[in-house]
């Protein structure tokens, strides 16, 4: 695991472009989060890779908003930069997303900046990959995809997009032996209606196949990749503020 750097708003005086208790986190090599964005953000992402590199530990900065950093908010902010060695708790459940094509990426993308879960990405070769994967996302090359199911979190999410039909049948027939969270398939109501029948011979009972959702996304927002992607993405997002209000009330 490699060491990051928690750039956290500590205070602000005037007029300041994020609250407190605002976080980003800062890695030699990327960053996730936003402090407000601008010179502010650089300076203090920069200040974060000093301390990387130098082993600097916990410190903080007040920082004026004004012409010397090239900005006019006449405020000014108090960071606070704490060095962590091991990665984020996530608070969701694992995501697994069989199929890194054009929606696969594009809900990985959505997805991972919310840093809540753990979220893998699988294909059937490298070069199916994208070349760089946020820090959340890891990346499951299997040949055939079926055989990484024994490996899901039985408490996972999945969401099966892969570029074969008959992949994606074997994947709902695997998931349904193997037991998850919820599983989203991608597709019309015509695939569906055969799949639905084909699982149906495999022996799967009608109960557990309607646990399968398919379509996935929300339909009014079209088709196109990163439409799909956000209506996965608040789909899921409202799922667990469901399941969280629910729990709170027992």
């Amino acid at each position: 695991m490699n060491d990051f750097i928690t750039v956290t708003v500590q205070n602000t005086r005037g007029s300041a472009p994020r609250d407190a208790g605002t976080t980003m986190r800062v890695w030699a090599d990327r960053q996730s989060g936003t402090i407000g964005g601008g010179a502010l953000e650089w300076d203090a992402a920069r200040i974060a890779r000093d301390m990387l590199t130098s082993g600097g530990q916990d410190t903080t900065r007040t920082i004026p908003l004004g012409p010397d950093l090239g900005q006019c908010c006449g405020g000014s902010v108090t960071l606070a930069f704490t060095r962590t060695a091991s990665e984020p708790t996530f608070t969701e459940p694992p995501l697994w997303i069989w199929g890194a094509g054009h929606v696969g990426r594009s809900i990985a993308n959505v997805l991972a900046p919310l840093e809540d879960r753990d979220i893998t990405l699988i294909d059937t070769t490298h070069e199916r990959m994208p070349e760089t994967l946020a820090a959340t996302v890891s990346p499951l090359v299997a040949a055939k995809p079926v055989l990484a199911v024994p490996h899901a979190p039985i408490n996972a999410d999945h969401l099966i997009l892969t570029y074969s039909h008959d992949i994606d049948l074997a994947l709902c027939d695997a998931l349904l032996r193997h037991d998850f969270a919820s599983v989203g398939l991608i597709g019309s109501t015509t695939k569906w209606a055969r799949f639905r029948s084909r699982l149906a011979s495999m022996g799967h009972e009608p109960a557990q196949i309607t646990r399968i959702a398919c379509p996935i996304g929300d339909p009014s927002l079209g088709k196109h990749p990163q439409a799909i992607a956000v209506g996965v993405a608040a789909a899921l997002i409202s799922a667990s503020a469901r399941m969280a209000a629910k729990d709170r009330t027992g």
